[in-house]
């Protein structure tokens, strides 16, 4: 990378490493016991958005995976895994799917959408939305894939 490139196309950047590192910003503890079906999650495509100059600016996602497990349903609690820890989500449900919350550190918000999947037996399309702050600025990501249950 050259001196010459923006601030936004850096900040791009960096959201898109932290991704693809696989990073969770979780606060606290995870649930220990599983209670409910594990999704192993692959996001292939994606979108990371930069707001700098007034505008936004985007730039490609790298991989992003990650699994959804200890999932139970009447206490709306879920469980976020990666390579680099897990966190607690909260579970909003909805007709043919679930949203996953994860409140990040300040309060950020990571969300994922796991639906129904179109034939008995394959994969779950899902998405999976970030809503962060970096150095005073805006920044998103938007991803598509698909999320695949695994058994405990």
């Amino acid at each position: 990378m050259t001196a010459s490139l923006k601030p936004h196309v850096l900040r791009c950047w960096l959201l898109a490493a932290i991704a693809a590192a696989g990073l969770t910003f979780a606060v606290g503890k995870a649930p220990a016991q599983p209670s409910g079906p594990t999704y192993d999650c692959m996001f292939e495509k994606g979108q990371v958005n930069s707001f700098e100059e007034g505008q936004f600016a985007g730039a490609a996602t790298a991989l992003l995976k990650f699994s959804i497990g200890a999932i139970d349903l009447k206490r709306q609690t879920a469980t976020l895994s990666t390579e680099s820890g897990s966190g607690t989500l909260r579970i909003v449900r909805a007709i043919s799917a679930n949203h996953y919350l994860e409140v990040i550190t300040e309060g950020f918000l990571n969300v994922t959408t796991i639906y129904e999947p179109s034939e008995r037996g394959a994969p779950s399309p899902a998405v999976h939305s970030r809503h962060v702050g970096l150095l005073g600025q805006p920044m998103s990501a938007h991803y598509t894939g698909f999320c695949t249950p695994r058994a405990n």
